[in-house]
Order: structure tokens, then C-alpha cells, then sequence
């Protein structure tokens, strides 16, 4: 029985029968919006029915891909039960189309609709998910691609994977039980004394303090499937495969590990690099990895894990020739290490910024984390808070300074920003629009005002950012 015969039994009607990853038009710029619905539906996972969300298009496919400077114009309607809000990651949309509530357009409920419609003009490996609540980490998420051309500008082949972490257990049943000290959290109160009321003293001991997981997950996914049932990626000897990877985890940092296959980073947050040759490559929640991979001339079938920190369970897909005899991959590895900055001071961009001083520079400190399970940014909960201001043609540099137990992927929406210190080393880091900072550790953006509006900073990590570690940065008037 194939996998989407098994996965339409389980769904029934109404739900979403297999991923049909990017199996979309190709553009956006008709005259027509391309319509995207929000349902619930329902997958397999480890043998048992998942109830889960899903953005559906036109003919089920579950993305969007589409060419840079092509008009943006999308139709999406909320077939759920609930408020929601899609949100287009990586993308700099006009602020009142960006998918954050009330930033400045409410949520849509249930059976309202929402036009977006706009010129885009930035190329990647991006995503659209859910900014409602813990909605993300009930899968309301997919990719969303956006090429340089139409037609292909390498001689490779394309594959997109989408990786989550995936629990049966409600998601508001498990921030509950962080904030009422039942979870994995429990374990990891950090004291007034480590961090200090002007987070004096955090370094050594918030790094002795820190824990890698506050969550428990049942599985792992790579495109919504485990490593029991994994995709096949059927490609030619000495083929060049192009793996668009995009971390969707609601709380899980990820490793890729190509195994002994030959593989270079080419392209972070949807933004090209120097290559980076390797077989382990960092991918924090939010963040995109664009890795090219050379298929052996000899031919064969080679997994490509996806693993979290912390862990020993992952997911995977597997790369196959034509006719290659398949074996079982292990579902577990040894325990993946922290993620940490060693590889992200080490990638270049391939653009070059344009000469002009920094205007000035704001420090944001990322704190909580203490027993109640209550983050934030500067000593207090945030929710929208604005964290700072800035002008429309100043270049603003963000220190950003964890002073917390546990690493946070910041996310800067509207913009993009350049990696410019790690721990106050100065470098000509990548372009981003997510950064990991780990604990005890500060990491230095740059970037240009030139996109006025009140837009979201917040932590990736879902759990952390509805537990008060979501703030905004908003421009002020000329006057």
C-alpha cells in the first residue's frame, strides 16, 4: 500500500492526502490570487493518527514557489476553528502584510479571508507558518521558494525538506506544564544570583546552567515522515542535488549530517554564502540551509540525518540511484551535541555591503527563564513591547546578549541583517534574518532601516516566545 493510500485512509475526507511538497504553479503574477486554505487534517506518525494543521493550495500541493520580482499576490482563508495568521518568513513584505496579529491586522477567524499583494523582490529558501498562539508546532507551516530565474540557473537537482518536531500531546498542555514547573524545564531554575539584576555574571555560569530541550517530542520529521518510512530522493551517478532545508521545529535546533556523501553550504536564510564544505552543518529553529550534495558515481543509497541537539532520535531522507538496494536506517544516533558558533563565524557572504558608518548601536539583553517559565527581553516579559526605535536610512547594530540558560533564534521580521561580531570579534558574517544565540553568549547584527512599520524580534522558539520573549522594533516619525 503506497504512502498516500495509507495517509488518505487515516485523514478521510476534508484532510490533506500526502505532503505534495511544491507540487505548485510555478509563479504568482497572474491576474488571480493563488488561494490558500487553512484545514485541519491528518497524518501518520509512528503508526498512529496525527491530528495536525495544514496550509492547502490549489490541487493539494503544500508551498508555494515562485520567481523573484514576480508580484506576491495570495489569497488565504481560515478554514479552522480558531483565529490564525500566516505569516511570510523570510520575505519583507509591506509591514500590514507581514502575518504578525495586530501588527497592525487582527488575526483572521474562522472563515475570514486575507488578500496579500505585493511586489517581491527577495530570492531564497523561506517559509510561511502560523504567528497565532502554538499553531506552529501543530505543523500550520510550509515552504515557500523563491527562484532567481525561472529556469534553472545550475545544473542540479532540487529537493525541498521540511523538518518538525512533533508531539501528540496539545501544545498548550505542555506551556502550561513549563509554566507550572511539571515540564523539562523544572530542572533548570536559574537563580537571581547567576543572573543579577543587570545580568552581571551570566557568562560561565548561565553556559555550567544550560539545558538543550525544554520539551519532550515523539518523533521527528523530514517532510512529515519518520525514519521508519522516509523519503526516497531518486537521482542519478554524479548528479548535484540541490537540498533546500528549512527547520519548521517549534523548539528543536537541528543538525544535518550528510553522512559520506560530499556535500557544500551554499546559502543560508535564503541568502548565498562561500561555500562551505562539510557533513555537519548547525540549522537553528527558523533558519534555512541551502546544501549541495554530489551523488557518487558508483551509485548507491546514502541517508542524510536530521537531528536534534540534546538527542538521540532523528529523521532523514534517503538518497538513491536508479535500482539501489535500500537498507533500514537506524532511527537513533549517539547524542547530537549544542548547537554552537563555530561554523556561523566561519560563513561569508557572497554580497558585499555598501560602504556607510553605523548610525548607532542598541543592546538587547535576552533574560527569564527562572522557575515560572517566564522569558523576555531586558529583565521583563515583552509581548510587543517595543524594544527599540530607529529612522528610515540609519544602519542600526544589535547587540544581542543572552544572559538565559537555554540558546534562543532570534528573528528579525521586515528585514535582513548581517552577522557582524560573535562575542565581540568583529567579522564580514552572513546575511540573516534568524540568528541562534547560545547562552552566555552575544552575537552583533547590522542592518539597514529602509522598511518603515512596527515589526516583530522576537525568539523562535515558540514556547519561549509566548511566554513573554516577543518583542518589536518600530520606526519613528522624521519629526
Amino acid at each position: 500500500m503506497s504512502r498516500i493510500t495509507r495517509r488518505s485512509l487515516l485523514a478521510g475526507a476534508g484532510a490533506l492526502a500526502g505532503y505534495g511538497l511544491l507540487n505548485c504553479p510555478s509563479g504568482l503574477a497572474g491576474t488571480q490570487p493563488v488561494k490558500l486554505a487553512l484545514r485541519k487534517r491528518v497524518i501518520e506518525v509512528n503508526g498512529k493518527a496525527a491530528h495536525v494543521y495544514g496550509i492547502e493550495g490549489p490541487g493539494g500541493f503544500n508551498g508555494i514557489s515562485s520567481v523573484v520580482g514576480e508580484r506576491f499576490h495570495v489569497e488565504v482563508t481560515n478554514e479552522l476553528t480558531e483565529s490564525s495568521l500566516i505569516h511570510w518568513h523570510g520575505l519583507s513584505p509591506p509591514t500590514e502584510m507581514d502575518g504578525v496579529p495586530m501588527m497592525p491586522r487582527p488575526a483572521l477567524a474562522p472563515g475570514e479571508s486575507a488578500l496579500y499583494d505585493f511586489k517581491n523582490f527577495t530570492a531564497g529558501t523561506h517559509w510561511m507558518h502560523s504567528h497565532v498562539g502554538l499553531q506552529e508546532q501543530k505543523l500550520l507551516a510550509a515552504p515557500l521558494i523563491i527562484r532567481e530565474t525561472a529556469e534553472p540557473m545550475f545544473d542540479e537537482q532540487e529537493h525541498v525538506v521540511m523538518l518538525h518536531d512533533f508531539t501528540f500531546r496539545e501544545p498548550a498542555e505542555i506551556l502550561e506544564d513549563l509554566r507550572s514547573g511539571k515540564g523539562l524545564h523544572a530542572g533548570h531554575t536559574m537563580s537571581h544570583s547567576q543572573t543579577g539584576a543587570s545580568g552581571q555574571g551570566a557568562g560561565a555560569e548561565a553556559m555550567a546552567a544550560s539545558m538543550l530541550n525544554d520539551v519532550s517530542y515523539d518523533a521527528y520529521l523530514a517532510n512529515e515522515r519518520t525514519l521508519d518510512d522516509p523519503e526516497i530522493v531518486t537521482a542519478e551517478k554524479n548528479r548535484k542535488i540541490r537540498l533546500r532545508i528549512i527547520n519548521g521545529s517549534a523548539a528543536s535546533n537541528m543538525w544535518i549530517d550528510t553522512g559520506s556523501l560530499k556535500a557544500e553550504l551554499i546559502a543560508v536564510d535564503g541568502h548565498t554564502i562561500r561555500p562551505v564544505e562539510g557533513k555537519r552543518f548547525p540549522l537553528a529553529i527558523a533558519q534555512r540551509a541551502d546544501v549541495r550534495i554530489t551523488v557518487p558515481s558508483e551509485g548507491g543509497a546514502w541517508p542524510v540525518f536530521f537531528q536534534a541537539e540534546g538527542v538521540t532520535a532523528r529523521s532523514g531522507i534517503i538518497i538513491a540511484t536508479p535500482g539501489a538496494a535500500i537498507e533500514r536506517a537506524a532511527t537513533d544516533g549517539d547524542v547530537a551535541p549544542a548547537l554552537d558558533l563555530e561554523m556561523e563565524a566561519r560563513l561569508r557572504s557572497v554580497a558585499v555591503p555598501r560602504e556607510e558608518p553605523v548610525t548607532r548601536t542598541e543592546v538587547v539583553m535576552l533574560t527569564g527563564g527562572e522557575s515560572d517559565y517566564s522569558w523576555g527581553f531586558n529583565g521583563k516579559p515583552s509581548m510587543h513591547d517595543t524594544l527599540f526605535t530607529v529612522r528610515n536610512g540609519e544602519r542600526i547594530e544589535v547587540i544581542l546578549h543572552n544572559m538565559t540558560g537555554m540558546a534562543h533564534p532570534m528573528h528579525l521580521h521586515g528585514h535582513y541583517f548581517r552577522v557582524v561580531a560573535i562575542d565581540g570579534v568583529r567579522l564580514n558574517g552572513a546575511l540573516r534574518d534568524t540568528i541562534l544565540v547560545p547562552p552566555g553568549q552575544s552575537v552583533t547584527i547590522m542592518f539597514d532601516a529602509e522598511n518603515p512599520g512596527t515589526w516583530a524580534f522576537h525568539c523562535h522558539h515558540i514556547y519561549h516566545m509566548n511566554a513573554g520573549m516577543m518583542g518589536a522594533m518600530a520606526y519613528a516619525s522624521a519629526a
